[in-house]
């Protein structure tokens, strides 16, 4: 027997051996299928955050498209999809907060600031809209803090600056308000904002022609802007300055959205009475007057009795006089008027009447006493007459009609500038 018949061959030991080493491959390969590794789960799950935060990005711009085009429902959906996607992003929650402010959900809207404010405290617009809702419930301290945050993180906003202001005036705090405007006043030198809230505090104070500068200035760095034109006309009516008015006024009343706005149709009505054009004032209150809206506007009414007592034109004087006292028959304005219409009818002794009607209705209103003494002078009730312009004085120390009538009826000298008075309802 071969001595080497019972022992395996090199060959087949080789054979072997590579089967077991193919075996022990194969049963890794079946391990390595069953799990993934750390650091592959790692970047699995890294590459799924990114994908996450690429489409929450890509709803957030599509929500504040939406938003800004007006489609808040749409918008609403949106940004919740993009807060699902990725819910520890700032700016997401402050844009669901605006459109629920804008939707009149104001709870909500605070809860997804105040998220926003949790993600980043430094979030300058999570504390400017957190103010408007502060605001908007009538909490102007939690409104002010609000807002002076957002002008300490963003200090070069205007914006914040002026929010934070308008709650000092809220307050009646009108030092605070113009003290902050007025230590940025040369940092924000072109920016209309900053200038037309000092103009309103001016205002608040009283001067109207302070006022009127500051408008007039903010007015020259935004010359479209709406809000501070009008601002302007007041300013300018209450110093006096009604043709300037009249012109900013017939300048929004150009516009496409102003033509039907009966506000700025009365203030012009009431500047082109007192720069002496009643004619085209008569022609604008007998516009306002005659759509079903105006059958009831008193002060339309009131004004065109006025105009019409200046002209002289008893058709409408007595059409209006009629109208106030149906609709306001416990007011003076009315029988003031009864008593020009009469007055002008040469009726004095009802017109008389009319006036003492009108005086004891009249709360702080010297014009009615005005005109019960030019009734009592037309009588030659002279002593009567300077009695009822002692009483108008009472209701009105300043009144300088009514000083400047007394003071003729008595021999003194008028003052200059001293002007009498028509008598007019209302003024």
């Amino acid at each position: 027997m071969n001595p080497h018949t019972n022992r395996p061959t090199f060959a087949v030991r080789r054979t072997a051996t590579l089967g077991i080493a193919a075996a022990l491959a194969c049963a890794g390969a079946l391990a390595g299928c069953s799990g993934h590794g750390k650091y592959t789960r790692e970047h699995i799950a890294q590459a799924k955050e990114k994908m996450s935060a690429l489409k929450s990005g890509t709803e957030y711009q599509m929500a504040q498209q939406q938003f800004l085009a007006g489609d808040l429902e749409k918008a609403m959906k949106t940004i919740d999809r993009s807060v699902t996607l990725n819910p520890n992003v700032a700016r997401s929650h402050v844009l669901r907060g605006r459109i629920l402010i804008e939707r009149g959900r104001l709870e909500q809207a605070r809860e997804a600031l105040l998220t926003a404010e949790q993600i980043d405290d430094q979030n300058v617009e999570a504390q400017y809209y957190l103010g408007i809702i502060h605001e908007r419930v009538n909490e102007p301290v939690e409104a002010l803090a609000r807002y002076s945050r957002a002008a300490e993180l963003d200090p070069a906003n205007p914006q914040y600056l002026v929010a934070a202001a308008e709650m000092h005036l809220v307050q009646g705090r009108l030092d605070e308000a113009e003290r902050m405007l007025t230590e940025k006043k040369t940092q924000f030198r072109y920016n209309a904002a900053v200038r037309q809230a000092l103009g309103q505090i001016a205002m608040l104070r009283g001067d109207a022609a302070g006022a009127a500068k500051h408008f007039a200035d903010a007015l020259t760095l935004a010359s479209d802007d709406a809000g501070i034109m009008e601002d302007l006309i007041r300013a300018q009516m209450a110093c006096g300055d009604f043709a300037e008015a009249e012109y900013y006024i017939q300048r929004l009343l150009e516009r496409a959205e102003n033509k039907n706005r009966r506000d700025l149709m009365h203030l012009r009505a009431r500047c082109l009475m007192a720069v002496n054009r009643p004619v085209e004032a008569r022609t604008l209150l007998l516009e306002l007057t005659g759509h079903r809206e105006g059958s009831r506007d008193l002060r339309a009414w009131i004004d065109l009795g006025n105009v019409a007592a200046t002209l002289k034109d008893r058709a409408n004087l007595r059409t209006a006089t009629q109208r106030v006292l149906a609709i306001a028959p416990d007011r003076h304005e009315g029988w003031m008027l009864r008593a020009m219409q009469c007055r002008m009818e040469e009726n004095h002794e009802q017109a008389l009447a009319a006036a003492d009607q009108a005086a004891a209705r009249s709360m702080s209103d010297a014009a009615p006493f005005l005109l019960r003494a030019l009734i009592l002078e037309d009588l030659n009730r002279t002593a009567e007459a300077r009695a009822s312009l002692m009483e108008g004085l009472a209701r009105d120390p300043n009144n300088r009609a009514v000083q400047t009538l007394l003071a003729a009826l008595e021999g003194t000298p008028v003052r200059a500038g001293a002007v009498v008075g028509h008598g007019a309802a209302g003024e």
